[in-house]
């Protein structure tokens, strides 16, 4: 039910705050793929959940943006 909740945060977010979030979740996604470079990542399975974060968010700013 984690993500349910995550979902109805991100429907009430503004364009500029889902464009905020998109940029958060990439600067995240970076410092991921630096740890696993390096070896340094213990939890993998975030690198996934963070790239299906980003493609969330940037289609809810893709509806937003159709609605208007």
């Amino acid at each position: 039910m984690k993500s349910k909740s995550r979902l109805s945060d991100l429907k009430v977010m503004s364009e500029d705050q889902l464009d905020q979030e998109v940029a958060n979740l990439k600067k995240e996604q970076f410092n991921l793929r630096f740890q696993r470079a390096t070896g340094q990542l213990e939890n993998t399975s975030r690198v996934r959940v963070v790239r299906r974060d980003i493609a969330r968010v940037m289609t809810l700013a893709a509806q937003k943006r159709a609605a208007k």
